[in-house]
């Protein structure tokens, strides 16, 4: 997994309450199992004009070019509600979403943003709004910065907002782009200090 240690970037100004994840990623724009392919998918209900088609919407925030390297995204109160389809946050990640800032996540939605290497960000919803009218007075230039060692969000005027992620297994996951298996052999000594015993009082079970 990729480690997410600190970024400043182009944020894309999207502050809908519950953009579901079959907004995120429509089911028709799953046409595969792997973690690729999805990204022309990502928001395809309101990127394109036609169901399906590729043409796009002008007004949309992803369609303008000012948002042309965008890698943060900041959304409305309980972004990622909806099913647990996992293509939702690979479809954020392929296209270069490395960030999402909001009020509230999915419980779901959260955990598979730590899991894939996408930095899953708590501000208050005025503090989101704040920095969202920032960035579209002048997107071109008002980057967005997430430090994920100092637990700040540095908004393009300078604010600073402090964030914490929901336990710091998360936080040490995304530091070191480390997934489940990695986060488990942190603990080996004790792992094989308790198998060795375990040996020990039940000899039988490792015949």
């Amino acid at each position: 997994m990729e480690a997410f240690v600190r970024m400043t970037a182009v944020a894309a100004p999207l502050v809908r309450a519950n953009i579901d994840t079959d907004i995120i990623i429509p089911s028709r724009e799953m046409k595969s199992v792997s973690k690729t392919g999805l990204k022309d998918g990502l928001f395809a209900g309101w990127r394109y004009i036609a169901v399906g088609g590729r043409d796009p919407k002008p007004d949309f925030v992803l369609n303008q070019p000012e948002y042309a390297d965008v890698a943060i995204l900041l959304a409305g109160e309980n972004v990622g509600c909806g099913s647990s389809r996992e293509h939702a946050v690979w479809a954020l990640h392929e296209y270069g979403f490395r960030a999402v800032i909001a009020p509230s996540f999915n419980p779901i939605f959260y955990n598979n943003c730590v899991r894939n290497g996408l930095c899953p960000v708590i501000l208050p919803a005025d503090a989101v709004s704040a920095i969202a009218a920032q960035v579209e007075a002048d997107p071109a230039h008002a980057q967005v910065t997430v430090d994920l060692e100092t637990q700040k969000v540095t908004a393009p005027d300078g604010s600073e907002y402090g964030f914490a992620l929901n336990n710091e297994e998360d936080r040490i996951a995304l530091l070191n782009g480390y997934d489940a298996v990695d986060l488990t052999l942190l603990h080996k000594e004790a792992i094989d200090a308790f198998i060795a015993a375990d040996k020990g009082q039940r000899p039988w079970v490792y015949l």
